[in-house]
């Protein structure tokens, strides 16, 4: 029996380790559009943010709308397509899982949303290094869903290896 709880714990510590990744709302409330301050909005939420290897950035936009794509810095900077990244994701919301370091680019090719600001930056990183170069806060970040669930498996489970050998 003590193998099947020892499996157990393993086997919850490991899922844990695959489910630990953040899902990041692109814009928080304001989400994937045009927004009233232009691109510093995007440049704001990126700083705020950080980005690891196995997070899903998630664009939330109207079909039809909106669109997002990958591109180069070039292309980025001159809101361009010309360097494209893949295809552009025209069914929101659209979900990006980071599967490399270094900076990404993601612009809207819709209209001249691109030039009124609909743009954003973001550098990936593999550790919980801040992105921005302010001085990190000290106060630590609420517990992802995920961090929740883990726990309440783990008290539930510790209760019933209690009940069961004790």
């Amino acid at each position: 029996m003590e193998k099947i709880v020892c499996g157990a714990l393993t086997m919850a510590i490991l899922l844990q380790v695959t489910i630990a990744q953040t899902d990041h709302i692109v814009g928080d409330s304001f989400g994937w559009s045009i927004p009233i301050n232009g691109a510093a909005a995007y440049t704001m939420w990126a700083d705020a943010n950080t980005i690891k290897i196995g997070d899903t950035l998630v664009f939330k936009f109207t079909e039809g709308n909106h669109d997002v794509q990958e591109v180069s810095r070039s292309s980025y900077e001159e809101c361009s397509t010309q360097n494209s990244i893949g295809e552009a994701i025209k069914k929101g919301p659209a979900k990006i899982t980071m599967q490399t370091l270094g900076d990404h680019y993601y612009i809207c090719t819709v209209g001249e949303h691109c030039l009124a600001g609909q743009k954003m930056a973001i550098k990936v990183s593999s550790s919980n290094s801040s992105a921005s170069n302010t001085p990190a806060d000290t106060t630590p970040p609420p517990p992802s869903s995920s961090t929740v669930v883990f726990a309440s498996f783990l008290i539930s489970l510790s209760s019933i290896a209690f009940a069961i050998f004790f």
